[in-house]
């Protein structure tokens, strides 16, 4: 499927989009608003500014994708794989990124607030600046990460692995606060 015929599908009124290969294309700025693309192929894709809110995007590999600045609220992101992607300032408020692979990611002032991170991969993660406040983090793998000035108030952080993760300034007021490792 090429990105033409995505945007006139989706314009009819077409929404399930599921195993797409969309590797590489250009959705910069699309809505894509309550899509569902699970299992899709978006490796590389750029998707800056694009509208996925309410999107299922589960399974999907978005590995070097470009979504900075993207609306990804209230977003089903499990077990997707999105290692190197670019997600500084994206919207995740209220995603669920359960057992997703976000290794390396940037996510540098992104808005994770009550978002789903059980048991995420976000070692070497750049999250300096993000807000992670309510967020679940429950089992997450942080190990050298970067949270520099991020905001984990009322997050859930039990058996979140903090192994040499950066944590110069950052917020952490009142959830669970159990750090083991």
């Amino acid at each position: 499927m090429n990105t033409q015929e995505l945007v006139q599908r989706y314009a009819a009124g077409e929404r399930d989009f599921s195993s797409a290969d969309l590797k590489d294309a250009v959705l910069e700025g699309i809505d894509l608003s309550g899509a569902i693309l699970h299992d899709a192929i978006l490796d590389g894709a750029n998707l800056r500014r694009a509208n996925l809110n309410q999107a299922d995007l589960s399974g999907a590999t978005l590995n070097r994708a470009d979504l900075s600045e993207a609306n990804l609220s209230r977003a089903d992101l499990s077990d997707a794989i999105l290692e190197d992607a670019i997600l500084e300032g994206a919207i995740l408020d209220g995603a669920v990124l359960d057992q997703a692979d976000l290794k390396a990611v940037n996510l540098e002032q992104a808005d994770l607030s009550e978002a789903d991170l059980r048991e995420a991969d976000l070692s070497e993660a750049d999250l300096e600046a993000s807000d992670l406040s309510g967020a679940d983090l429950a089992r997450a793998d942080l190990h050298s990460s970067n949270l520099r000035q991020a905001a984990l108030e009322n997050a859930n952080l039990e058996g979140a692995n903090l192994e040499s993760a950066n944590l110069e300034g950052t917020i952490v007021e009142g959830g669970d606060c159990n750090l083991a490792t």
